[in-house]
């Protein structure tokens, strides 16, 4: 089952160059989101600031709801080139950073590399449902998770090297390589698209939450959408204690940590590899619910004092938060009409991420008031709640028609 629909995603042209333009443009981007931090600290010396690259980044998925709104008002597949290109041609400008005084110049592209990530996620999202076999839209997510995480595992050492070589500008301009090569994948695929629908009744503010209504109105979509929420802002929660892990708990250097992120990656490429043919021989809501209790477990072995647990729980975070996101988007793909989904996509990547970025400071907050041991299986307990939860409410569903109006809008 695994490799009949790893094979068929791979044989089918469009699913290639999506995952070939993924694994370009996302070796590029990890590359720049670990440098961008280095770059803002060696220049001002101020962690603070190089902390807020990271917040900078991520803040126009506050705005995702609208910016879906563009991406459905618009055809998508120029905007996944227009977007490439768009940061091929703004990279650049960063070879004018060269003092502390010019470090803005850094947040500026940052903020506008959000703008178009988040665009592009949506563009793409409504777009990979009339490019992929619907039957593939499992195996097609899992691999692309795969891809994501496999470049993280490389781009870092790549990104860091160049650095310390070459300067930050070097960087730079190896993300604006892959963003134009990227470009380049997305313009040879093969997509007969549905217009852009820009006669709906709906205007200004109701277009834009379309997309909400209609992932809150779906009995399908909302406890995937509300589960994957309240698991990453937990993961959060627990990523922000993974440097007390290492120095309270194991004992070892805060260097360890690496060591720890880099077995979760190989837990998340495992994950994506086998998303597809579980995804065909489980309801979603199970999958998910299998998903969130692995995560859990994997968070309270870090509890324990033995290097063998840790790195055991950090496989078995690695391989449950990828279930949470998968089966999450690739409901929504096949659940919401194409003329809302750039929307709903995008507002599904706000619901889940937003926790995440909320809860790493609290739990800064709380490691300095709860002790670890304490913290990590408390997260285990909540965690395994919401996975049993999900997997009791997969007894009373129903299947549910799909909406087939314009703007995809759930009668109240």
């Amino acid at each position: 089952m695994g490799s009949w629909g790893a094979g068929r995603v791979l044989r089918d042209r469009n699913a290639g160059l999506y995952l070939a333009g993924v694994v370009v443009s996302g070796f590029g981007t990890t590359a720049m989101w670990l440098v961008a931090g280095i770059w803002v600290k060696s220049l001002t010396g101020s962690d603070a600031l190089a902390a807020l690259t990271v917040f900078a980044l991520w803040a126009p998925v506050l705005a995702g709801p609208a910016l879906g709104a563009l991406a459905d008002r618009l055809p998508r597949r120029p905007v996944l080139v227009g977007a490439g290109l768009l940061m091929a041609a703004v990279l650049p400008v960063l070879l004018l950073l060269d003092s502390a005084g010019r470090v803005w110049l850094l947040f500026a592209v940052l903020l506008v590399y959000g703008v178009c990530g988040t665009v592009h996620e949506a563009a793409e999202a409504a777009l990979v449902p009339q490019a992929v076999d619907g039957r593939l839209l499992g195996d097609f997510n899992g691999l692309r998770l795969t891809a994501n995480e496999g470049a993280k595992l490389i781009a870092p050492l790549v990104g860091a090297g160049l650095f310390v070589r070459y300067g930050g500008a070097s960087v730079a301009l190896l993300d604006a390589l892959t963003f134009a090569v990227a470009a380049g994948i997305f313009a040879l695929l093969r997509v007969r698209e549905e217009p852009p629908d820009r006669t709906a009744s709906a205007h200004g503010l109701a277009q834009v939450l379309a997309g909400g209504r209609q992932l809150w109105g779906s009995p399908a979509l909302r406890p995937l959408v509300l589960t994957g929420a309240a698991v990453m802002f937990l993961a959060g929660l627990n990523g922000a204690v993974v440097y007390a892990v290492a120095d309270g708990v194991l004992g070892h250097a805060p260097t360890y940590v690496g060591v720890l992120y880099a077995v979760q990656g190989a837990g998340s490429v495992l994950s994506g590899l086998a998303a597809g043919p579980l995804l065909r021989r489980l309801p979603e809501r199970v999958f998910t619910a299998g998903g969130v209790a692995l995560f859990a477990l994997g968070v309270g072995a870090r509890a324990l004092p033995s290097d063998a647990a840790a790195l055991a729980g950090s496989v078995a975070i690695g391989a449950g938060l990828p279930c949470v996101l998968i089966a999450a988007l690739t409901a929504v793909q096949r659940e919401v009409p194409g003329a809302v989904l750039g929307r709903a996509a995008a507002t599904a990547h706000t619901l889940l991420f937003v926790p995440n970025a909320l809860a790493l400071p609290l739990g800064a907050a709380l490691v300095g008031l709860v002790d670890v041991r304490v913290l990590l299986p408390t997260l285990t307990t909540a965690a395994l709640t919401v996975s049993l939860l999900l997997a009791a409410s997969a007894r009373n569903t129903t299947p549910q028609p799909r909406p087939t109006d314009a703007e995809g809008a759930v009668a109240p």
